[in-house]
């Protein structure tokens, strides 16, 4: 092979590896042993998850997703390699992130990471990525605006969740709006498309409140949103925040005598089963949630993916979106890694257009423009088992437009389900 032909000079090429000789050295390890995956080979590859920190809840259900795919993958003879991960925690805290990426892609000379939830921690580790040529698989919902050929893209693009979102709302429920979110990029730019929709609707956002990851106490926010009677509060906080904001605005609302769904609904994009048991039975039911998966889908795959996921993590509870995306994410890797017969991030990238899955949610393939994903939008309802009731979804896979460039968003009087069907 060429590659051993080139074994002589490689001192000279590690020493113009970014100045970096320690790294040249591991890349060309990579090379030598690693991007070969014809003979059973172990292909290392990175996981970088918060297990524990303020969203603990939703990087264990990516963790899981990731894992199970990863046995699958190891269990079956089609793939001629296995898979073998590095496990790391950045604990919600997005220096740790960086750091973490840095030691995966140099120290460890690994070139594909799944990985990543918010995406604040997205932009700490993507400079990364781009400098050593690493391939980022990031399987969360976000909020756009992005599309980088170092990051693949699991989850739901904006028209994907957001903008089908804000067009249920404005058509079921009004055109008045109290937002309340995170401290950071992903409430600031779908709170941006939402108010965009509303003042195209002719409607308002009555306030925007934003809290730290974190944070804890906000009754005076829930205060604020009953005197102002807005139609819908639109919640872009996570973790620990929004399961309490949830819990809070229950009990006040029920201290006042009034039905806190009914009266003033909370509607999300990112609001997963998991964190419904998080949020506890006394106030899960009754909110909407805009999402590519569900665990109420009643697909075979997804039947299939339920009780595997179950069987593989018998206390971890319910599946969710995020778990679905990392799970597609390792069976997406893999698949573009076996018809690539390489684990060449370029070769890997340039396979993956070639590939569909039958996926828990449905069809999906990556779009060879923007390397996000064609996902199957969906709008439910949580209920009191901590499940969410399936009230609408596309009639098929969506193509991503992470930029919104061709999404127009359809007022209430225009608007009508042609794309979205209702689940009985």
């Amino acid at each position: 092979m060429w590659l051993e032909a080139m074994a002589p000079h490689l001192h000279r090429y590690c020493k113009f590896w970014n100045g970096d000789e320690a790294l040249g050295k591991s890349r060309w390890a990579f090379l030598l042993m690693g991007s070969d995956v014809s003979e059973r080979s172990a292909i290392r590859i990175g996981l970088l998850f918060s297990t524990t920190g303020p969203y603990a809840t939703i990087g264990c259900a990516m963790r899981n997703g990731s894992m199970l795919a990863i046995g699958e993958i190891n269990a079956d003879p089609a793939f001629p390699f296995t898979l073998d991960p590095l496990e790391v925690n950045p604990d919600g805290r997005n220096a740790n992130y960086a750091e973490l990426a840095l030691r995966l892609l140099t120290a460890e000379g690994l070139v594909h990471v799944i990985g990543c939830y918010t995406s604040s921690s997205r932009k700490e580790v993507l400079p990364y990525f781009e400098k050593y040529d690493g391939l980022l698989w990031y399987p969360s919902h976000y909020e756009g605006f992005e599309s980088s050929e170092h990051v693949i893209y699991t989850g739901a693009a904006p028209n994907q969740h957001i903008v089908p979102l804000a067009e249920h709302l404005l058509q079921n429920y009004g055109t008045r709006a109290y937002c309340v979110g995170s401290n950071y990029i992903w409430a600031w730019e779908n709170n941006k498309i939402m108010r965009e929709a509303l003042y195209g609707a002719g409607g308002v956002v009555l306030a925007e409140r934003y809290f730290p990851v974190g944070e804890l106490d906000f009754a005076a926010v829930i205060e604020q949103i009953i005197d102002a009677r807005p139609n819908f509060v639109f919640n872009t906080l996570i973790g620990v925040s929004a399961y309490a904001f949830f819990r809070a605005f229950r009990r006040a609302a029920e201290a006042r005598g009034i039905d806190q769904p009914r009266v003033f609904p909370i509607a999300s994009c990112s609001l997963a089963e998991p964190e419904l048991v998080e949020i506890g039975p006394e106030a899960c039911a009754g909110h909407v949630s805009s999402s590519v998966y569900f665990e109420s889908i009643q697909t075979a795959a997804n039947i299939a993916f339920v009780a595997s996921y179950g069987r593989r993590f018998p206390n971890a509870g319910p599946t969710s979106a995020d778990a679905e995306a990392s799970y597609l994410a390792v069976h997406l890797l893999a698949r573009a890694m076996r018809r690539a017969r390489s684990a060449d991030p370029f070769a890997v990238r340039a396979a993956l257009p070639h590939i569909a899955i039958e996926a828990p949610q449905g069809e999906v393939h990556v779009d060879r423009d923007n390397r996000h994903c064609h996902l199957t939008p969906r709008i439910g309802v949580s209920n009191a088992s901590g499940g969410f009731d399936i009230i609408y979804e596309a009639a098929r896979p969506v193509r991503p437009d992470p930029y919104l460039v061709w999404q127009e968003l359809k007022s209430p009087s225009s608007m009508r389900p042609p794309n979205l069907r209702l689940v009985k």
